[in-house]
Parts: C-alpha cells; sequence; structure tokens
C-alpha cells in the first residue's frame, strides 16, 4: 500500500483532507431542490465506492505493509468492529450535519459544527495516542474554539439583517459536532498497533459502517425531519436529474477521498492522530471561504458581520499554523 515517509508529503496528505472535508458539502448546493435525505443515498453510496476503489488502487501498490485485499482478510473482528463504529457515529453525525447545512447555509453550520468536533476530536484522539508538542497542539486548539465564537457572533450580526432563521440550525450543528469529534478515537484506535490491517482497510470497513447505517437512519430522518420540514416521499428520489444523483455520488467521493488522506496520514506514524485530524478539520476555514464567497452567505450582511469573519479566518489560521508545527517540535 501507498504510505508516505516524509512529513512534508504526509502534511499535504492532510491538507488534502483539508480540501475535500471542506468542499464536499457544495454537491448539496448543487441539487438546490433536492432535500437533503434523498441526497443522502447517493452520498453514502458514493462514499462506499470511493474507499473501494482507492483501497484496489492506493492501497494495492507499494511496498509498506500489506496489500488491500489481503488487508481486508486478515483485519481482525475486533479492529472490524471499531471501524465499523466509527463509521456509524460519524455518519448520524454527518446527517445532522447536512441538515444543519440546509437550515442555516454553509458559512455557519460548518464552523459551529466542524469546528466543536475539532475540539473534541483532538483532546480524544491525542489520549489514544499522545504525540506532538501538546503545548501548539492544544494552542492551536484553543484558537480554532476561539474562531467557533467568532463565527457565532458574526451568525448573530447577520440574522440583525437577513431572515431569521431559528437557533435550530446551530443545535444541530452542535450536537453533530459533539458526535463527529467522537468518531476519530474509533479509527485511530482500529490502526493502532505494529499489526494494524493499514488506513485502506480501516476506510473500507469504516465505509461499511456508513452505509448500512444510512438505512435506518436517513429512512427515520425522512419520516420525522429536523428541519422543520415535511415528511420526505421517497418517490422524489427516482424522479430526480441525474445530475443530483451525481452530485451526491460525487460528494460522498470527495468526502471520502479526504478521509482516506487522513487516515493514510496518520497511519504513517508520522504524525499522531490528533494532529492529523486536527489538520484535516481546518476543513471549517475551506467550507466558510465557500459560504461566504461562492454562495453570498453573507451577502447584505451588515460590516460588523464581515469583521468577525475576518477574525475567524485569522484565529482559524494562526490555529491551524500551530496544530501543522506541532509534530516538528
Amino acid at each position: 500500500m501507498f504510505l508516505p515517509e516524509t512529513y512534508q508529503v504526509t502534511l499535504a496528505l492532510m491538507i488534502l483532507s483539508m480540501l475535500c472535508w471542506g468542499s464536499w458539502a457544495n454537491t448539496l448546493k448543487l441539487c438546490p431542490k433536492f432535500r437533503f435525505q434523498l441526497f443522502y443515498w447517493d452520498y453514502a453510496i458514493g462514499l462506499f465506492a470511493g474507499a473501494l476503489l482507492l483501497g484496489l488502487t492506493a492501497g494495492s501498490v507499494g511496498h509498506s505493509g500489506s496489500q488491500f485485499l489481503a488487508a481486508v482478510v486478515e483485519t481482525t473482528p475486533s479492529r472490524m468492529l471499531w471501524a465499523i463504529c466509527g463509521g456509524v457515529i460519524f455518519n448520524i453525525a454527518n446527517l445532522l450535519l447536512v441538515a444543519a447545512i440546509d437550515v442555516a447555509g454553509l458559512a455557519v453550520a460548518f464552523p459551529v459544527g466542524i469546528g466543536l468536533a475539532l475540539v473534541v476530536g483532538a483532546v480524544s484522539s491525542y489520549l489514544v495516542s499522545p504525540a506532538a508538542n501538546p503545548l501548539l497542539l492544544f494552542g492551536g486548539v484553543a484558537l480554532v474554539a476561539l474562531a467557533i465564537i467568532v463565527d457565532a457572533a458574526a451568525y448573530r450580526k447577520r440574522e440583525a439583517t437577513a431572515k431569521a432563521t431559528t437557533t435550530r440550525g446551530i443545535v444541530l450543528s452542535l450536537v453533530a459536532g459533539v458526535l463527529m469529534g467522537s468518531f476519530y478515537p474509533l479509527v485511530a484506535h482500529a490502526m493502532r498497533g505494529s499489526d494494524s490491517p493499514g488506513p485502506y482497510a480501516i476506510a473500507f470497513f469504516f465505509a461499511i459502517g456508513v452505509l448500512i447505517s444510512t438505512v435506518p437512519a436517513n429512512l427515520l430522518l425522512m419520516f420525522k425531519p429536523l428541519d422543520g420540514k415535511p415528511p420526505v416521499n421517497g418517490a422524489d428520489y427516482w424522479h430526480a436529474p441525474i445530475g443530483w444523483h451525481a452530485a451526491g455520488v460525487l460528494g460522498g467521493a470527495v468526502w471520502c477521498v479526504g478521509a482516506v488522506a487522513n487516515f493514510v496520514a496518520s497511519g504513517a506514524h508520522l504524525v499522531g492522530p490528533a494532529v492529523s485530524y486536527s489538520i484535516g478539520q481546518g476543513a471549517t476555514m475551506v467550507s466558510a471561504c465557500w459560504g461566504v464567497f461562492v454562495w453570498r452567505e453573507f451577502a447584505g450582511a451588515p460590516r460588523a458581520a464581515h469583521m468577525l469573519l475576518v477574525l475567524m479566518f485569522v484565529f482559524f489560521i494562526m490555529g491551524l499554523g500551530a496544530i501543522a508545527l506541532a509534530p516538528l517540535y
């Protein structure tokens, strides 16, 4: 399997992870009349297909560890279970996050939800596998937490002039953030030790967890939507344009590329899982850029809201810089 051998390549993978995790939700924006529950069926399929394809390609080349298919067969039941459970927890968190995006927009749901996930995931992953300079690591996490608070303030300023959105979006983002920060330690535990099957096999079982949990969780959200809208008619899935289905599959595949890149960076043992996860969750800044500059979610907001957004980006950049330096000192 392919594994990075230098910190520079590892950092590049973590940055790729950040870009993918921060950009996949744009595919939901490409389907403005597609209820997110229907979009999510295609998303889950795309995520699983991405994990399988990356395993059969990048996971089957190179001379580091077992090749993908052999690693899948050799995976112990306990590691398999840890990875699947990680996928289930992530999936529930992601469904809540997509609902929050639908309610509050990218510029709000991602900074609040994923920013909180960064704090929870960094601390818990560090406890599973302590690595890197804790002062730089947790100093960076603290700066990111400050960026979350500033973003929430910008949201309140925006709502002073924009159409009022209830607190439902922020509440969904917070719950999603706590759960999103809880899945990575399970993945890190599954990859821990010298007899680990490797990140590609773990990503495959993780994707299985996502796929099997989508059925009950998404069906429930179709009957009892959390976004305040009427129940979803399943028949609408088959009447949707092919482009909407393609967007959903693409969204899942993009997220999966980010996840595998992140797992590979962590699995190479050049950085700890806390560092890999934390840089990946710089996705918050990437998604906020999409929401602010492309989708114009803060158009018409007062000047104070824009100033707070600038502060948010400053704190995020400082925090991510500190986290990136943590493995080197």
